[in-house]
């Protein structure tokens, strides 16, 4: 389906808790991240919105590895948040997408984080690596349910250092300590992602309350290399 070249997933750690975040461009973002991790030697666990899990072939894998799915503005999305604390503290590598949804970005870019990463990551201490990847769009375009397999396409993902919270954890968990935060988590991301696309990255983060939901741009235009 495609060919991929993965960059420094090294620093994923080798066992023990943390928390991996990335962007999210494609419904293929979970299948295409779980081989990233695997391949670095991690078991993913999932904390990802609910209806990925009611998509025929994505859900199947989430569901048939004992992912966690959130169920936004309901009594579940706190069920999920203390069930991936709970992961993170019994070692397991958890995946989080702190967009909470695909970018409405209209190129694509990650746009502004939700608080769920970041209390998980306050709560617990453990590494918080980014993760930024480019290419998945090409195969399946946001929103799209076909395909797009020929030519085959080619995916690049690279793994960050850890964010660097340390001086937030050691502050009360204040609303204004879990923005600065997902700020943090987001700009790590972002230029990550920069870096892979070889193009500047807006000013302002597209947030949707704001903005408002529009179409998003064309991923398979050959200048989005």
């Amino acid at each position: 389906m495609t060919s991929h070249t993965w960059i420094d997933g090294t620093r994923i750690p080798a066992d023990g808790g943390c928390i991996v975040v990335a962007n999210h461009i494609s419904h293929l973002d979970p299948l295409l991240t779980a081989h990233f991790v695997y391949d670095h030697g991690r078991i993913p666990r999932y904390l990802a919105k609910s209806s990925l899990f009611r998509t025929r072939f994505v859900g199947t894998v989430l569901g048939s590895a004992g992912q966690i799915p959130v169920e936004r503005l309901s009594r579940n999305a706190i069920g999920a948040y203390d069930a991936a604390v709970r992961a993170v503290h019994e070692g397991e590598c958890v995946v989080v997408y702190p967009e909470g949804t695909l970018t409405r970005d209209p190129d694509l870019w990650p746009m502004t984080g939700k608080s769920g990463a970041a209390r998980i990551a306050l709560a617990t201490g453990v590494p918080v690596i980014p993760l930024g990847h480019w290419g998945a769009q090409d195969v399946l375009a946001p929103y799209a349910k076909r395909p797009h397999l020929f030519p085959r396409k080619h995916v690049v993902m690279k793994a960050g250092d850890p964010v660097p919270i340390d001086d937030l954890r050691a502050k009360k968990q204040t609303p204004e300590v879990v923005t600065e935060t997902t700020e943090r988590i987001m700009t790590a991301i972002t230029d990550i992602v920069a870096e892979l696309r070889g193009e500047q990255p807006p000013a302002e983060r597209f947030d949707p309350r704001i903005h408002g939901v529009k179409p998003i741009g064309n991923p398979n235009k050959k200048d989005r290399r």
